[in-house]
């Protein structure tokens, strides 16, 4: 009893504290006005010029009208412009405007201020550690944030992608979890109010007279109104200015001029960072120092990724920089090259490809062509076009394997009928033209690493005798190692004949080449879609997807490899996404499945497990994706199921994700799983990052976890932060191989560096 009664009067003491802590007031406020105050249900105050704001207080601005907020402790100005409403919530250590819809700009201070500061919508969270910029929330789940002056970071809450913006960039998010970085043109940072309709700076003289004036007025249509006035004063903490003239006096050498709000942002921004630490390539590790220069002009941007990677003597590697013997090379020095948004009527990013989804995701989903970076280094292309009602998109994951037979293409075309009837019908169209592009080849002689006796030396493949020479190299006179010497040439001996003695030498066969043998997957899906409710609290979105996956027959020369032909198809009907109060977003889809499919074939771990090697004695055997997800013997499969996924925002204490599917079939029963978990670093002392995810899909327990198979992956990334702009990076990646004995052997990568952002 005690207990009940002491978290009653807890909960009381807080509730007290919090309506009356008076947090910031309102400088400006001109036209539809009005305040929401907490406990209340609707906004019928309206503001006047020196309103206080007290935390969870709502301020709302009509299709006419301009406001201002100052908060007290640190002088932060948010600027409010038309169609905006947003609402007050300070805690201990972090400062949160919750913006609903419209436009702010935000002028936040570093000095005096004690709380982490952010923007959360119903899609985003944008973490300010002292910056000029503005926010842009649109009713159809868009978000666009635009940095001015600093730099700050974005989170998608739907996906979990995080994003960081410099001056003159941007971040586009949206509801379906995409999250964007692109150049921010001039033109595009939104007008201040304020300096349309004042060309002069308002002194406070003159703001105090239009208070008196104001509250003269007042007091003759409402007696009541200047007690009500008195006891909001009551409540404020001695610390605070009593009078709006005394909150204005403090604050004005903080106000920017009108003529520094003209200024649009930079037109030429640019952005250093550098890393110093170590990194795992081929087994080896290295000491790695690296520059990453951006630049953005308008709507262009690109990236460098300059790397010197140094052994335990200090010996550079070279092979990342003989750009001479192979021009490639210098592509693996462009992170990437973009222009536009996918919002853009045209728009195309070349380089690193992430988060790559088509349509609903039952062909493509989460395809990333880093997964494998630094030691693979991939060249994407993502490409489209928005004219009208139609939307068209492309992508090669990586534009060198086009000289090794083929690479992962994917293709959608979109159409939506009209604004008034928002129905959505799509069409994708996803390729592999050769699963075997997927091993690697370092020296580019079409034979892969892992048959290549001398993976560095491309005219050199087999050595039989394993001497450290190369059959075809003159120099070996026992190539089969017998004993016996092959050939005498006539330059060994002056004055012999060619003799031929040893006449039944045997040599290793002709390895295997990515010349000579394909294994290729095609799939193509038809979406519809409709959202049902669009709301601020409550959304809710149908939609259907029928898709098809394609393995054909393959054999190679030599009958090493052998893939039966396959074919499946997958059937969502229907699938179903909802969103809780901007918090919570939850899908449900029922899911059909016949023959050789599985949903989101092609997905973030798919260059991992395109094709895996399995070496048993002095045989190595090759199977690529279909053939360890599906019976090696049958095409005769059919199952039924639910999938369900859902990601939370916990108080913007940390963001969470997790997708768990249950396919049912006569004889076995498949399941998938994965999660992602982002803590909010600004929370957390001396700690920049903090993020973990997990997958393991298409198993039969995807949470025995002492067992893993090559379906698993997992990792995490933490920052600590050093100091200001400088942050100690350790980024880990795990997923199994076969040892050749049926054990699942872990495969570990490690990057560890020290990241500095000028």
């Amino acid at each position: 009893m005690f207990k009940k009664y002491f978290l009653i009067l807890s909960i009381f003491i807080f509730t007290s504290q919090l309506n009356g802590d008076v947090i910031a007031r309102l400088i400006k406020a001109e036209g539809d006005v009005t305040l929401k105050r907490m406990g209340t249900d609707s906004f019928s105050e309206k503001a006047k010029l020196g309103a206080a704001i007290q935390n969870g207080d709502e301020i709302k601005v009509g299709e006419i009208g301009f406001g201002a907020v100052m908060y007290l402790d640190d002088k932060t100005i948010l600027k409010i412009r038309e169609n905006t409403k947003f609402g007050f919530m300070d805690t201990k250590n972090t400062r949160t405007v919750n913006l609903a819809h419209g436009t702010l700009l935000n002028n936040v201070k570093k000095q005096d201020r004690t709380k982490s500061f952010r923007i959360q919508t119903p899609v985003s969270v944008a973490s300010v550690k002292g910056t000029e910029f503005a926010a842009i929330v649109s009713n159809a789940g868009v978000d666009q944030f635009i940095c001015k002056e600093g730099l700050f970071e974005v989170l998608n809450m739907v996906s979990g992608e995080t994003v960081s913006v410099a001056a003159g960039q941007k971040a586009v998010s949206n509801a379906m979890g995409s999250l964007i970085q692109a150049p921010a043109s001039p033109g595009e940072y939104p007008e201040d109010p304020e300096v349309e309709e004042y060309q002069e700076p308002v002194e406070p003289e003159a703001i105090e007279e239009e208070v008196e004036l104001e509250e003269a007025s007042e007091s003759q249509e409402s007696p009541e109104q200047p007690e009500q006035e008195e006891s909001l004063e009551t409540e404020e903490s001695p610390e605070e200015p009593e009078t709006l003239e005394d909150s204005i006096e403090e604050t004005e050498p903080e106000i920017p001029k009108a003529t520094e709000k003209a200024d649009s942002a930079p037109v030429k921004p640019f952005g250093m960072g550098m890393g110093i630490g170590s990194v795992t390539i081929d087994g080896v590790l290295y000491n790695q120092l690296a520059l990453r220069p951006e630049i953005n002009i308008g709507k262009i941007g690109f990236g460098l990724d300059l790397v010197l990677y140094l052994d335990f003597e200090g010996n550079i590697r070279t092979e990342d920089w003989d750009i001479a013997e192979n021009p490639s090379k210098l592509l693996d020095k462009i992170l990437y090259i973009k222009y536009g948004q996918k919002s853009d009527p045209l728009w195309f990013k070349y380089g690193n490809i992430e988060g790559m989804t088509l349509g609903y995701g039952g062909l493509m989903n989460g395809y990333s062509n880093m997964m494998e970076f630094p030691s693979v280094r991939r060249t994407g292309l993502n490409t489209g076009f928005n004219i009208g009602p139609v939307g068209g998109e492309l992508f090669f994951s990586n534009l060198k394997d086009f000289s090794r037979g083929g690479t992962l293409t994917g293709l959608r075309a979109a159409y939506t009928v009209s604004d008034d009837f928002p129905l959505t019908i799509g069409f994708n169209v996803v390729s592999d033209l050769n699963m075997f592009s997927g091993l690697k080849d370092g020296d580019d002689d079409s034979y892969p690493d892992i048959f290549d006796d001398f993976p560095d030396n491309k005219i050199y493949w087999n050595d039989t005798d394993g001497d450290g020479l190369a059959d075809n190299d003159s120099a070996d006179i026992d190539v089969d190692g017998d004993g016996l010497t092959d050939i005498l040439y006539p330059n060994q001996y002056p004055g012999a004949d060619t003799l031929y003695l040893d006449t039944s030498i045997t040599l290793k066969a002709t390895p295997f080449s990515l010349e000579n043998n394909k294994a290729s997957a095609l799939g193509y899906s038809f979406d519809i879609g409709y959202p049902v409710f669009s709301g601020k609290l409550f959304s809710l979105g149908l939609y259907s997807e029928f898709n098809s996956l394609n393995f054909p027959a393959s054999v190679t020369a030599d009958s090493t490899f052998n893939r039966m032909k396959r074919s499946g198809t997958g059937i969502t009907v229907p699938g179903v996404h909802a969103s809780f109060f901007s918090i919570l977003d939850v899908t449900v889809e029922y899911r059909i499945v016949n023959g050789s499919f599985v949903p989101s074939f092609f997905d973030q771990s798919y260059d991992l497990t395109r094709v895996i090697t399995t070496t048993v004695g002095d045989s190595t055997i090759l199977r690529t994706k279909d053939m360890f997800t599906f019976d090696e013997n049958s095409n005769d499969f059919s199952s039924a199921g639910i999938f369900g996924s859902a990601s939370l925002n916990l108080f913007n204490l940390a963001s969470f994700s997790a997708s768990y599917a249950n396919m049912v079939a006569e004889s076995d029963t498949i399941k998938s799983f994965s999660a992602f978990i982002n803590l909010n670093a600004e929370n957390i002392p001396k700690v920049s990052s903090a993020m973990a995810y997990f997958q393991r899909n298409n198993d039969s327990n995807p949470f025995d976890f002492e067992n893993p198979s090559e379906n698993t992956i997992m990792g995490y990334r933490v920052g600590y932060e050093l100091s200001e702009g400088v942050s100690l990076i350790w980024d880990f990646r795990q997923y199994y191989r076969d040892d050749g004995t049926g054990e699942m052997e872990p495969v570990k990568q490690t990057t560890i560096e020290t990241s500095f952002n000028f």
